[in-house]
């Protein structure tokens, strides 16, 4: 399958459509493996964050014990495998699902974040930006002692948490109008900016293969594009464990391991020139 991933991308521009199927190896959950169905978990609703102050602190207080193992996660072989075609010219774009910023941690540099990134924090009053690190500190004080203990991990990179604890907490506001904070991520039921939606689709428009890690495509944020090479003609292939949606078009679809699939292709493509 490798040799056959490998013949389909000689030659051609690459741009990657990644999910979270491709951070699981850094030790981030993901929501649709068959571990994630094991331990159904419904995720953040944008209109409901917006809305509700309870929401809120729920979401708050699980991202305050789920942001320090976020936050030290590390890029895997696959990240690596990506940016080292990049530095190549076989891969000249990575759209991505993720929020966690592995990619650029591991060496990207062409990278549009279709969902934004969890490191960078708004707020919905006045527009100021924080930077996640900084409420992290912010939330400690106000809440000493929350950290201490071991929960189990999330795919918003927040943590599970009882609720009874959930409403102790409190949600620090705005430092400049004292508004709410939002992570500048899209939650469920959020769009994606348009300007970004655009940068994605012009991307798109220019691979010679749309190349899609990771990633179930159940969502039609990260469908769309999978949608629009078919419609151009634009080889498909796929390296992910389990159901794509519209994998039936892929000329190749490799299950396996993301990271060592990816690191195989690039250590293929070098030593063949």
């Amino acid at each position: 399958m490798i040799d056959r991933l490998c013949e389909l991308v000689r030659g051609k521009t690459v741009v990657a459509l990644t999910g979270a199927g491709l951070s699981t190896e850094s030790g981030i959950p993901d929501y649709r493996s068959p571990e994630a169905l094991a331990r159904p978990r419904r995720p953040i609703q944008g209109p409901e964050f917006v809305r509700s102050e309870a929401v809120r602190r729920r979401y708050w207080a699980r991202s305050a014990l789920g942001w320090e193992r976020m936050r030290r996660a590390e890029p895997n072989e696959g990240h690596r495998a990506l940016a080292a075609l990049e530095r190549s010219g076989v891969v000249v774009h990575v759209i991505t699902q993720n929020v966690d910023r592995l990619h650029r941690k591991g060496g990207s540099r062409n990278v549009t974040e279709l969902h934004g990134a969890l490191e960078e924090v708004g707020c919905l009053g006045c527009g100021a930006l924080e930077d996640r690190d900084a409420l992290q500190g912010r939330m400690l004080v106000l809440n000493p002692g929350w950290t201490t203990g071991d929960v189990p991990a999330a795919p918003d990179g927040d943590a599970e948490l009882p609720a009874d604890r959930e409403e102790r907490f409190v949600v620090p506001p705005c430092g400049r109008c004292g508004g709410v904070l939002k992570p500048r991520v899209v939650f469920f039921g959020d769009n994606v900016p348009r300007p970004i939606v655009d940068e994605a689709f012009h991307a798109t428009d220019t691979a010679g293969v749309l190349l899609v890690v990771g990633s179930s495509l159940a969502v039609f944020s990260g469908y769309r594009f999978l949608r629009r090479a078919v419609e151009r003609g634009t080889p498909v292939a796929i390296v992910n464990r389990g159901p794509v949606r519209g994998e039936e078009h892929a000329a190749v679809k490799v299950e396996a391991s993301t990271g060592s699939t990816l690191d195989a292709l690039a250590r293929t493509l070098a030593s063949r020139g």
